[in-house]
């Protein structure tokens, strides 16, 4: 299935609404395996993380955010748009445009921008994505059954301290990575529960190229070496053009393209961003970098992507639990075998 989770698959599907058929935002998305791995100690010991999950295996892109912003956006009372995404040229936006007045605004984004990553959204706007996502992408005014509720309970919060007090839900389903869950799909080996990290989100401990060329060469990514990887007004480029340099889990441009948002929070008023972005150079891509921003920053090299996360109901075990499970298995063994016993004996 192309590395496509049963997630995405079911995501593609269409969902009717009042008899008209509405297309649904596909997240592609990839599995995070090895529950229980060792944090990368040779960093500041991220990466640990003891269940399994899914991640997006690209970031959101501009097409993923124009059918939010249509489906929740047609009034926009928590600033989901921004007016700079639909401006290329001069702010280096993703080129959404917004027609329309309050009330009745409709979005578009042209057919050579749909596969780039958004741009100009903040951690609320993600979490809000998030949301919609978790409430199986619905149509309506922004408010607890479409946006503010869900994975997060954001209820209205739109300064930064409000945001930073938003936590993730127990029975979260999509939601922004946690530092952990990301920095592990970017730079973990994938290779059991070792301790085992790369420098780079490309599988590899050298900095990558930033040159787009036919087939890409491996260790490749789109960020600010003496140049730019591609210039104006693109600057981005599509989201997993370099089809080599994907992570150890098949994850691609967590280095370089965008920043991307995680769930960190430090400082008492920021949030975290991770993998360095077009406007920076390659040290920025290191697993030892951090970078640190308000919640309601709003960027032209700030993006992210989404993760799934199993509910706490979901019957898929933690790595503290797989001890009970295996030896529940070996009780149910042990029975079975006396079961037969007793069987043949009659």
């Amino acid at each position: 299935m192309s590395g496509k989770t049963i997630l995405s698959v079911v995501a593609a599907v269409g969902i009717l609404v009042c008899g008209v058929a509405v297309q649904a935002v596909e997240i592609e998305t990839v599995t995070v395996g090895n529950p229980g791995n060792a944090d990368d100690t040779h960093d500041e010991g991220y990466g640990g993380v003891d269940y399994v999950y899914n991640i997006g295996k690209f970031e959101v892109s501009a097409g993923q955010y124009t059918e939010f912003l249509n489906a929740v956006a047609d009034d926009d009372t928590y600033g989901l748009y921004n007016t700079d995404m639909g401006d290329p040229s001069g702010a280096g936006g993703c080129n959404i445009e917004r027609s329309g007045s309050p009330g009745g605004y409709s979005y578009s984004v042209a057919a050579d921008w749909a596969d780039r990553p958004v741009n100009y959204v903040s951690w609320g706007d993600a979490a809000r994505f998030a949301n919609w996502l978790h409430n199986g992408q619905p149509t309506g005014a922004q408010n607890l059954s479409t946006t503010e509720s869900g994975s997060y309970f954001l209820n209205g919060a739109t300064s930064d301290a409000e945001l930073m007090a938003v936590v993730r839900e127990p029975d979260a389903t999509w939601v922004i990575p946690s530092q952990d869950e990301w920095y592990k799909a970017a730079y973990h080996y994938n290779d059991g529960v070792t301790g085992n990290y790369y420098d780079y989100p490309t599988s590899s401990d050298s900095v990558p190229s930033n040159d787009v060329v036919e087939p890409d060469p491996g260790n490749n990514a789109n960020f600010y070496d003496t140049g730019f990887t591609i210039g104006s007004p693109y600057f981005r480029t599509v989201v997993g053009d370099f089809e080599n340099s994907e992570s150890p889990y098949n994850t691609f441009d967590q280095g370089g393209n965008v920043s991307e948002w995680n769930e960190a929070a430090s400082a008492g008023s920021l949030r975290g961003l991770r993998g360095g972005a077009f406007l920076d150079g390659g040290s920025s891509m290191l697993a030892s970098v951090r970078r640190l921003n308000a919640p309601t920053d709003e960027v032209n090299d700030f993006g992210f992507r989404v993760a799934n996360v199993p509910a706490p109901d979901s019957g898929i075990p933690t790595v503290s639990e797989w001890g009970m499970v295996a030896m529940a298995l070996l009780v149910l063994s042990a029975g079975t075998v006396m079961l037969l016993r007793r069987r043949v004996a009659c």
